[in-house]
C-alpha cells in the first residue's frame, strides 16, 4: 500500500494519502467496528453482501457469510466472529 501510495502521488504530482485501518486490526475487532459504525445493520448487511473466501464460495451461508469454510479467509473470517460474539455476549 505505501508503494501504491507513492506511485499515485508520483503520478497526481499532490499529496494523497491512503488509510488502511483495517490492516491493523484482527477481525473480530473488524466485526466490532461495523457494529459501532452501522449497529447491527451494517453488521447484518456485511454478513450478507461480503464474502473474503479464496475459493469465491458463495454457496454455503455460515453465521459470519458465505464461503467455504475451509480456507484459510475462512477460518480468520469464523474464528474472528467467534470471537466477537463472545465478546458481544458479556
Amino acid at each position: 500500500m505505501k508503494a501504491l501510495q507513492v506511485a499515485i502521488n508520483l503520478g497526481m504530482e499532490a499529496r494523497l494519502v491512503i488509510e488502511t485501518p483495517l490492516m491493523w486490526i484482527d477481525k473480530a475487532a473488524t466485526w466490532e467496528l461495523a457494529q459501532q459504525l452501522g449497529g447491527r445493520a451494517l453488521v447484518d448487511l456485511i454478513i450478507e453482501t461480503t464474502h473474503s473466501c479464496y475459493q469465491g464460495d458463495r454457496s454455503h451461508r455460515h453465521e459470519w457469510g458465505f464461503g467455504c469454510g475451509m480456507c484459510e479467509a475462512c477460518r480468520l473470517r469464523s474464528d474472528g466472529w467467534r470471537r466477537y460474539v463472545a465478546q458481544t455476549v458479556r
